[in-house]
């Protein structure tokens, strides 16, 4: 069997960092000289090249302009290469790793997110070994000579997750991402093992390209005490098209009137409010408790178990769309690319 083709895509973020030994201060380093900063790479049975952003981000900066940027990559290499490793900072990859999801629907070949606590420079960098299996796992092929790996994920520290179920939970430890509400794809040990029957498989014939996102969406993080009059101009549906309320356990929230005012003058005047829970894992049970049947009534959305990073993805891609308010909610609420 020929060898199998990757492109690495370097964004940013810590896992390309290296000490510069004039300032002992951390530059990114020249990707056309990869081999040279890893040189296991050269063992692994795999084409490997490598593009890079032309000015590498701090994941803190990434914005959806950069997405898109990061997907056409992916979408113009797509025939050209059998897997693709994107290399990003940690802080914002769930979100990337569920906007690609959204953007590039149909994949039946892997897009892997991966980067490092710490940086690929230093002698206890856990990049390495991120970088080496991400890789891995981006060229590896079935008996038919098909990727086993057709979805957008994150590999970190031996796991590997559906991209749009994850979220970032330690700034610190090297097992810094969790998928609280679906199983992993893959456990890296001895052996690569995969989860097969956790491995999404598209319905769509070929990869569509949705690079269109719509930036004007709200974030509202429920708390005891919250001072919705405060926050009344998120309401204005000339200037936010979408809301995410962030509530309490099964989906709950309070009954205060100022609130549900707000959210009924907003889903009147043909705003989508998308309900999602505060909790690492759960789903949304709308009507499950007295505290949250108001929102059935009111026309809140239940996003059942959208993580937070995928929620928002989500709602920017489904508000970039020209469908009827009624044909959006469908969508918000129907499962894409195994988010939900």
């Amino acid at each position: 069997m020929e060898k199998s083709k990757v492109l690495i895509v370097y964004t940013g973020g810590t896992i390309g960092m290296v000490t510069d030994h004039t300032t002992g201060s951390l530059v990114a380093f020249d990707f056309d000289h990869l081999y040279d900063q890893v040189p296991e790479l050269n063992r692994l049975e795999i084409d490997i090249q490598a593009v890079s952003f032309e000015k590498p981000v701090d994941s803190s900066e990434m914005t959806p302009a950069m997405w898109r940027k990061l997907a056409q990559i992916i979408y113009d290499n797509y025939t050209d290469f059998d897997g693709f490793v994107v290399l990003h900072g940690s802080d914002t990859m769930s979100y990337t790793a569920s906007a690609l999801s959204f953007m590039l629907q149909g994949l039946k070949k892997p897009v892997i997110l991966t980067g490092s606590q710490l940086p690929i420079g230093t002698i206890r960098t856990d990049g390495k070994e991120n970088l080496i299996t991400a890789i891995e796992i981006a060229g590896t092929q079935d008996q038919n000579g098909d990727p086993v790996v057709q979805e957008v994920a994150v590999y970190f520290e031996y796991s590997l997750y559906r991209g749009n179920r994850t979220t970032k939970v330690s700034a610190s430890e090297f097992e810094a991402f969790k998928s609280g509400n679906y199983p992993e794809l893959a456990v890296a040990g001895v052996h690569i093992r995969f989860n097969e029957q956790a491995l999404f498989r598209t319905r769509l014939s070929e990869v569509q390209f949705h690079p269109d996102f719509r930036e004007e969406i709200a974030l509202l993080k429920l708390f005891p005490g919250l001072p919705f009059s405060a926050y009344a101009p998120l309401f204005d549906i000339k200037k936010v098209k979408g809301i995410i309320l962030s509530t309490y356990g099964a989906g709950n929230g309070p009954a205060d009137r100022r609130f549900i005012e707000l959210l009924d003058n907003y889903i009147q005047s043909g705003g989508i409010v998308l309900n999602i829970t505060q909790c690492s894992s759960g789903a949304v049970e709308q009507g499950k408790y007295e505290t949250s049947r108001q929102f059935v009534q009111l026309g809140v959305v239940s996003g059942g178990e959208l993580t937070t990073e995928a929620a928002i993805a989500k709602m920017m891609h489904v508000c970039a769309t020209h469908l009827t308010r009624e044909e959006k909610i469908e969508l918000l609420t129907t499962e894409c690319c195994g988010e939900m």
